[in-house]
């Protein structure tokens, strides 16, 4: 039987980066595992690194804190040339089960990449670090759905993987600092930024100045987005919101609406934007599949979202798991890296190898800086409360099975339907391919609006719950039945 590696690391974002490295400079074999063919996560994507001359700027464009990031993908080539690190790219993790005293992690490769044979396909591991990391938040408005209305994030992957802009003339819109780099990233690349429309209003930062002031590195990047937008004439509209999105065929134009600090609409404010592009964002949702499926502890962040629960040392509730980055709560690249960090130097202590009482320490501190300043941030930027009101009947909210917001008040109202579960299981919304990671937070919040019960943990963790964490082919589940009795894959 193979020997389980010491440690599992699943995401090869900042968080999971810094986990793999600094176990395997403790001395703990590991093995790193990431669906992208190339390290760096959401945050540092970045162009094909076999095929760098082709692009016109260089793979650091538009990104913050890129030095930290080569300095770690060079520790990480290092530690797999020295054998020290199994690095497996291309790879998702569909599920972990335990295996006597061991994780036992099935994975599966991402289309595109070269077929893994089924005995390969499942890693044990003695401890894993969940590094998932999070995806974009979204709010449906009516005509979300016409080609041209992208994520902010997606918008932002295509400028840093492929240096490509999505549109000539665009809206930047929901709310966070997040847009101020969306828009400064389509500045810089050539797309005229009509406006970029912030829910709520920058006032809302005085409310918390002492937690603004934990991060000065944050205060700096805001203060070189303000120069970009100096410099490209892009206004700034807060306290407004895109409420419809027109086109025959693709996007043509976006109505804006000025809104109250509950996000209801001022009626008489409407603005017609021409526009090919409309670029949203409201956050990011915690990747947590495989922590629910784990048994992990949750609870719902200042932010509404749902995350795992960390002790100060990154340790889960389940004992060998332990969690860093965007699946504690969203918190920035500096702050995951700094989790994951702590988390191997816990798993490297707890595996019984010497404590560095003194990093440990100081990564503590740096952590709870970091999240004083995530909770000034997203108490400065909330989705509105009254954000439904904006919806009409016919507004589509799940559009793989394409459940209106009609149907989903109805299913409430007329069968009783009282979270968001109930709902999912009698109507479809979240039943589709995406498994409600699109619209699962906005089906959350639709039906406490009906029911007036606020969301608790136990409901979003319903939505997040699946046997199978990711789209996987039924070949991966045939393939099972290949693997020989009486040995363990690895």
């Amino acid at each position: 039987m193979s020997e389980p590696r010491a440690l599992a690391v699943i995401g090869a974002g900042p968080a999971g980066l810094s986990a793999a490295i600094e176990a395997a400079d403790r001395g703990l074999p590991v093995v790193l595992i990431d669906s992208g063919d190339q390290t760096g996560g959401q945050y540092w994507r970045h162009p094909d690194e076999r095929h760098l001359a082709n692009f016109s700027r260089p793979e650091s464009a538009g990104h913050h804190h890129w030095g930290h990031y080569e300095h770690l993908r060079a520790q990480l080539r290092r530690a797999v040339s020295e054998g020290r690190i199994e690095y497996l790219p291309g790879r998702q993790v569909w599920r972990v089960d335990r295996a006597a005293d061991a994780f036992q992690l099935r994975t599966t490769p991402v289309v595109g990449v070269d077929a893994v044979p089924p005995i390969r396909r499942a890693v044990l591991a003695s401890r894993i670090v969940l590094a998932t990391g999070a995806y974009d938040r979204q709010l449906p408005v009516s005509g979300w759905t016409l080609p041209g209305v992208m994520a902010a994030g997606g918008v932002q992957a295509l400028l840093k993987a492929n240096q490509v802009a999505a549109g000539r003339r665009a809206v930047v819109a929901g709310t966070g600092p997040f847009l101020l780099s969306v828009a400064a990233g389509l500045a810089e690349a050539g797309v005229e930024v009509v406006a970029v429309c912030d829910a709520n209003a920058l006032t809302r930062w005085a409310r918390t100045p002492l937690r603004a002031l934990q991060e000065p590195g944050k205060l700096m990047e805001g203060l070189g987005y303000a120069a970009t937008f100096a410099r490209h004439r892009i206004p700034l509209r807060t306290r407004t919101v895109v409420t419809e999105i027109r086109g025959d065929g693709r996007v043509a134009q976006a109505v804006t609406s000025r809104v109250d600090g509950s996000g209801r609409i001022r009626p008489g404010t409407e603005r017609i934007l021409d526009v090919d592009l409309v670029a949203t964002g409201w956050g990011f949702t915690p990747q947590l599949e495989l922590a629910v499926g784990l048994g992990l502890q949750t609870r719902v962040d200042v932010d509404s979202s749902l995350v795992a629960v960390a002790d100060p040392d990154q340790r889960s509730s389940v004992a060998g798991v332990y969690v860093a980055g965007e699946v504690t709560g969203i918190g920035g690249a500096l702050q995951s890296s700094a989790e994951g960090r702590l988390a191997a130097l816990t798993a490297a202590a707890d595996a019984g190898l010497p404590a560095d009482a003194r990093s440990r320490s100081r990564l503590r501190r740096r952590i709870a800086r970091g999240r004083r300043f995530a909770v000034g941030m997203h108490a400065a930027s909330p989705v509105p409360a009254q954000w439904s009101t904006w919806l009409t009947p016919e507004t589509v909210v799940c559009r793989c099975e394409e459940v209106s917001a009609q149907e989903v008040r109805s299913t409430v109202r007329s069968l009783a339907a009282d979270d968001a579960r109930d709902v999912r299981v009698t109507a479809r919304p979240g039943m589709g391919m995406c498994q409600g990671r699109v619209c699962g937070f906005a089906l959350s919040c639709l039906v406490s609006a009906e029911t007036g019960r606020p969301s608790e943990a136990a409901d979003l963790a319903s939505l997040a719950t699946r046997s199978i964490g990711t789209p996987l082919r039924i070949a991966d589940l045939a393939e099972l039945a290949d693997i020989p009795t009486g040995r363990t894959p690895q």
